[in-house]
């Protein structure tokens, strides 16, 4: 017979005030992982927030152990067995819990004892990861504004001249003998490709975004055409939709235009033979940003992925993806995810990267309609 979790009598309140739910309650409704291991370091119970750190259910993680997640020679094995000797609580930061079925870095861990059951540990798990990673994102958006400002300088201001370098080469030509028309071709069209690079520079610039209320499946399947057609048309591609998702609230337009360059990265990545590319979406509570400017925090519950199986981001390059020139393609130049970061920063939502050997995904979050958007205006034909 199975030992009980945890003590479900009433806890006592207050003086005067009412009885308080039992702990088990209180433990599930917080919104940082908790788990309680046995004296054996298996799971006797999960709360839903470690259900969704683990990616498993609390059904599966009764079947399991902590050795079956996170390799022997963690540190959280050592805090574990550490709480037990001491018999009191203890906490380590900055952890690292990576395994083929989890990966988890910067985590704060805290474990204390469960007098209750002889040896039990509870842990508490607080992944700041993806606190980094938005950190990082948001530092990101300011230096993107500066950069978007010199672009749209230095574009204005190369691209006149150069219209007058290309015409003078034209000129030129014409009288020129033809060795010199060799050169004067040559000018042209490294005046050309100046003006291509600047013209992918304006792309940074500073505009206004038309947000409205967008059918992300209907995005994704645009997106997956058009990828299939083309340029993944020899990979499998894998979808996997929460079908009860409502609208998003962003730009249809530029979406697309994120989506796109997300699945042509993947694709480029991927084996051509064994590659394969995985478009899924999904409804997670909790993630709010701070609206520069203002005191609203917006929420950002609605999540597309793109993940696919290739060699993973190189870990010397992993944390500065989303800067300009920063890239690992041979020819590349650095400005794909740049403009991504952008795009995504310029519709109010954030997009993260996790990566290791086989896995990369990218995650954009993105908000909601408002509540009090005004409905469409409907057209005669309606």
């Amino acid at each position: 017979m199975n030992t009980p979790v945890a003590s479900r009598r009433p806890m006592r309140g207050l003086e005067g005030s009412p009885a308080l739910p039992d702990s088990v309650a209180l433990m599930a409704a917080l919104p940082v992982p908790v788990v309680l291991l046995d004296a054996g370091n298996r799971f006797r119970f999960a709360n839903p927030a470690a259900e969704q750190f683990f990616q498993l259910s609390a059904a599966n993680l009764a079947q399991m152990g902590l050795a079956e997640l996170i390799p022997p020679d963690s540190r959280l094995f050592a805090l574990v067995d550490q709480v037990r000797s001491l018999d009191a609580p203890v906490s380590d930061h900055d952890l690292t819990l990576d395994s083929p079925r989890l990966h988890r870095t910067g985590v704060t861990v805290h474990g204390a004892p469960l007098p209750e059951l002889s040896g039990a540990v509870l842990l508490s798990l607080q992944d700041g990861s993806k606190a980094q990673k938005l950190d990082r994102q948001l530092n990101f958006r300011g230096a993107a504004r500066g950069a978007s400002a010199m672009a749209a300088m230095l574009a204005h201001e190369v691209k006149n001249p150069l219209s007058g370098i290309r015409g003078a080469a034209q000129l030129l030509e014409q009288s020129a003998s033809e060795e010199d028309r060799e050169l004067c071709t040559l000018i042209q069209d490294e005046a050309d490709r100046i003006r291509h690079l600047v013209e992918r520079f304006e792309m940074f610039s500073e505009r206004p975004v038309e947000r409205a209320p967008v059918n992300i499946h209907e995005v994704l399947d645009h997106v997956r055409r058009i990828a299939g057609r083309g340029f993944a048309s020899h990979l499998r591609i894998v979808e996997d939709y929460d079908p009860s998702l409502p609208p998003v609230y962003a730009n249809r337009d530029l979406l697309v235009q994120i989506l796109l360059n997300l699945v042509k990265n993947a694709a480029e990545a991927v084996d051509p033979q064994a590659g394969e590319i995985h478009l899924s979406t999904a409804y997670h509570h909790g993630v709010r940003i701070a609206v520069p400017g203002s005191r609203e925090r917006v929420h950002l519950p609605l999540q597309v992925s793109v993940r696919d199986n290739g060699p993973g981001i190189p870990e010397e390059v992993a944390s500065t993806i989303w800067e300009p020139f920063v890239t690992t393609k041979r020819g590349g130049q650095g400005l794909g995810l740049a403009l991504v970061a952008k795009l995504v920063a310029d519709q109010g939502s954030l997009i993260e990267c996790d990566t290791r050997p086989g896995r990369t995904v990218f995650r954009l979050s993105l908000p909601m309609p408002p509540a009090d958007l005004p409905a469409p205006r409907k057209t005669r034909d309606e």
